[in-house]
């Protein structure tokens, strides 16, 4: 089997000004009619006429992706992207398989300068784990612009933690974290920006949480209950995630004893079990308590000892009645995500082309049940596994569909292929550079098969092979 790793989460408008000036202050949510344009703009040789996309975690929670922008670089080498926002943001800039981050502030206006690459490269390699990065620089970025501070925190960070880890972790040396944050205040202490400060503060915070030069409470009291939540902030949210990773089930002295079975089970789950939390006094913060609840449903769900539609159930009352903006977007982006692909989802459409260079939708197949598989030209088992599908297809190609994805970079090795196999008459489409349909469908393994029923929805993902079990599961389906 040839596996594939992924590298790689509405907000209600408050219109009394008291809300706009507490909501200035911490840095939290400003209204959407205060949304500014960021631009980008630039070239990328050698990617002439291909699609350039940016997209963000929508949370740094789920890190459910959220297209921002798409484009096409022109034939000269140049594009132009631009999208809105009203906060800071990591974005992922990508061509084909190959990224590159950036930080980008709103009302910015950014000049990019990609480094040539050969993007038509058709050696059959596995993309998502020997892809290759795009080296990007921002033309005319001073020493101060957000990226170039953030990078050269991150390097003296790295090579501090790299040197000083015995250290660190298993001395407990205090004084030299304490020389190593003088090093950095006296360095990045005139630095302004406010997403950089936070990203500082919180950049210093996971030394200490590594040293354990401060107790649990010190910790939580410093840097999370006298602090605002910094949804946006990667440094901030990646301190909140190791912070409070199996806090309600392991860390937590209090919650820890707490019977989630039985709370799962209330009439109003999402209420009681936030009820439970308040006896954990490092989480008095109810904005915070409730962010550690859905971080904490996320695990449950996970669980196998744990009921998941009774955790979807508090995820889905956390995204229509939180109080705060923020913990409803989690709330909304975690539910899609535990959700997206569960039987009785919509599978996620396309738009490929066909056999004959046609372009086919998924939407053009409903009305029947569809046998759904993704396959490369040069995945061994894929090959075997398809010459035990087509009697498969033989026997049940009136009743129900077939289709084969490719995920070869080449439509003409597929075309190649099926030629050579003249039996193989169902339906045959290419993803070439649509490289998204691979994330919607998490394609982590070649060959993947599913089962949709005749409205377009997931009935089984993944399925089992036409070697292991297909045929006994469509017979069923059919029954059923």
């Amino acid at each position: 089997m040839l596996f594939v790793n992924f590298a790689f989460k509405p907000f209600r408008v408050h219109s009394a000004i008291r809300y706009f000036l507490v909501f200035l202050v911490l840095g939290c949510y400003l209204p959407e009619s205060f949304a500014q344009k960021i631009t980008i703009r630039g070239t990328a040789p050698g990617a002439e006429r291909k699609m350039i996309r940016i997209g963000t975690p929508g949370d740094l929670i789920t890190f459910l992706e959220k297209p921002l922008a798409v484009s096409t670089v022109d034939s000269a080498g140049n594009f132009n992207l631009s999208f809105q926002s009203d906060h800071t943001l990591l974005v992922v800039l990508s061509i084909d398989f190959h990224k590159t981050e950036l930080f980008l502030e709103p009302s910015g206006n950014y000049s990019l300068q990609i480094a040539p690459m050969s993007y038509d490269d058709l050696t059959e390699i596995n993309p998502f784990l020997q892809s290759q990065n795009l080296s990007c620089k921002i033309l005319g970025a001073g020493p101060q612009e957000l990226n170039a501070v953030i990078e050269r925190l991150n390097g003296q960070y790295s090579d501090f933690l790299m040197d000083k880890f015995k250290e660190l972790y298993n001395d407990r040396n205090k004084t030299v974290l304490d020389t190593f944050k003088i090093r950095l205040e006296r360095e990045f202490g005139d630095v302004t920006d406010p997403y950089f400060k936070v990203y500082f503060t919180y950049k210093i915070a996971s030394l200490e949480l590594l040293t354990q030069t401060r107790s649990q409470w010190q910790i939580a009291r410093k840097y999370f209950i006298e602090q605002p939540v910094s949804y946006f902030n990667v440094e901030y949210m990646d301190f909140f995630n190791n912070f409070f990773t199996k806090y309600i089930t392991v860390t937590s002295n209090i919650l820890r004893k707490v019977d989630y079975q039985s709370l799962l089970k209330n009439a109003d789950p999402y209420k009681t079990i936030l009820k439970a939390m308040v006896a954990d006094t490092l989480l008095k913060n109810e904005q915070l308590r409730e962010l550690v609840l859905l971080k904490g449903m996320m695990e449950l769900y996970h669980t196998p000892t744990y009921n998941q539609d009774q955790v979807l159930t508090v995820v889905k009352s956390a995204s229509v009645t939180s109080k705060y903006d923020g913990n409803r977007l989690v709330a909304d982006n975690l539910y899609k995500f535990l959700t997206k692909l569960r039987p009785g989802t919509p599978a996620p459409d396309f738009n490929l082309k066909n056999r004959d260079q046609k372009m086919q939708s998924l939407r053009s197949f409903k009305g029947k049940p569809v046998v759904m598989n993704f396959w490369t030209t040069y995945c061994e088992e894929c090959l075997n596994e398809m010459d035990l599908l087509k009697p498969i297809y033989d026997r049940y190609k009136d009743r129900i569909s077939f289709i084969s994805i490719s995920a070869d970079k080449s439509f003409s090795k597929m075309k190649f292929f099926i030629n050579l196999k003249k039996d193989y008459q169902w339906n045959f489409l290419c993803t070439e550079d649509q490289t998204e349909i691979l994330k919607d469908y998490d394609v982590r393994s070649y060959p993947l098969f599913l089962i949709l029923d005749k409205d377009g929805n997931i009935y089984q993902y993944p399925a089992k092979f036409p070697g292991s079990g297909l045929e006994t599961e469509l017979q069923k389906f059919i029954v059923e």
